[in-house]
């Protein structure tokens, strides 16, 4: 593939009028999506929730793929112009179905937000036997943007979640199942997150023909089921929570969380950014390989670096069969 992005070029600093504390409603105030649909995996706890209940009050009409489908109901009791399907993405059969019942319907898709994800799990494989944050994180939603592919709408965009949790690790294209290496839950997730953001940079590069657009954001520290295999001990020594449970003030709410994927779904300044790496409703640049302060933001190359992106794009083709935008 000729004319790679120049992602340095693409990541260069860029400011909006929302920031850290901007909420999901903030952010998509005024804009009228109506017609629109998408697809919001998460879409039923946390900052995903949120994210659904802002589009759904901008007119979109949003699918929400879910491992609990009975869960993802209740939750989404209200909310208007929302269905369930279930969908599991720790499971490449499962995401095939869900993705094969949406090409059925034909309804074409503006947007694709991959809001869910694992964190600092234990040791573990998905259905298909790899190593369980990379293969839901990462695989899962590579199988289903590509189970859509045909359905994407030109100007449709998708967001992958990423974290400054990408900090942790690029991605380990050596031992990705830590086959050789010990298992550690945190470079795992760093990873996974390393991965979602690269996934961008190569969608980014392959949608631009048909004017699809691809970000990776993170949403920021926020406290919820996202947490729930982290130790209390850890969250506390890691001043996530003091003594009472009560969270870090520096923490997001999902609201709060949940605003920067929506600006990255929505904001024409960032027309000319594909593949950019976002946070805080903002771009902030590239910061050194061994720079490790998360709260200063920014984004590490190893996630950006277009050559790590193809490696990826092409071990994520024969991992899960499927190269829509071949």
């Amino acid at each position: 593939m000729t004319d790679p992005l120049d992602m340095i070029a693409r990541q260069q600093p860029l400011d909006s009028e929302f920031g850290y504390r901007s909420t999901a409603a903030e952010v998509i105030a005024g804009i009228d999506l109506s017609g629109r649909t998408a697809i919001v995996s998460g879409g039923y706890s946390g900052l995903g929730l949120e994210t659904v209940r802002a589009l759904s009050d901008a007119g979109v009409h949003v699918i929400v793929p879910a491992r609990r489908p009975d869960a993802a109901r209740q939750a989404l009791d209200g909310v208007g112009g929302t269905e369930v399907r279930a969908a599991d993405l720790g499971d490449l059969d499962s995401v095939a179905a869900f993705t094969e019942s949406v090409r059925r319907d034909g309804r074409p898709i503006d947007l694709v937000l991959d809001v869910a994800g694992i964190m600092a799990t234990p040791f573990e494989h998905t259905a298909q036997g790899f190593e369980s944050q990379f293969g839901t994180n990462h695989l899962g939603h590579f199988a289903l943007v590509g189970g859509v592919a045909d359905l994407l709408t030109d100007g449709a965009r998708v967001i992958s979640y990423s974290s400054g949790g990408h900090y942790r690790s690029p991605v380990r294209f050596d031992d990705l199942d830590f086959e050789t290496t010990p298992y550690d839950p945190w470079v795992a997730y760093g990873q996974s997150k390393s991965a979602n953001a690269l996934f961008a940079v190569g969608l980014a590069r392959r949608g631009a023909g048909r004017g699809i657009l691809a970000f990776s954001v993170h949403p920021g520290g926020i406290m919820t089921e996202l947490q729930r295999h982290v130790p209390r001990e850890e969250l506390l020594s890691r001043g996530w929570i003091d003594a009472d449970g009560t969270p870090n003030p520096r923490f997001k709410t999902p609201a709060q969380g949940a605003s920067t994927g929506l600006w990255a779904a929505t904001a024409t300044e960032l027309v000319s950014r594909s593949g950019a790496y976002c946070e805080d409703c903002a771009i902030k640049g590239i910061v050194p390989a061994d720079h490790t302060d998360m709260t200063t933001g920014g984004v590490k190359e190893w996630a950006i670096d277009t050559d790590a992106a193809e490696r990826l794009w092409a071990l994520s083709v024969a991992a899960t069969g499927i190269d829509a935008f071949a």
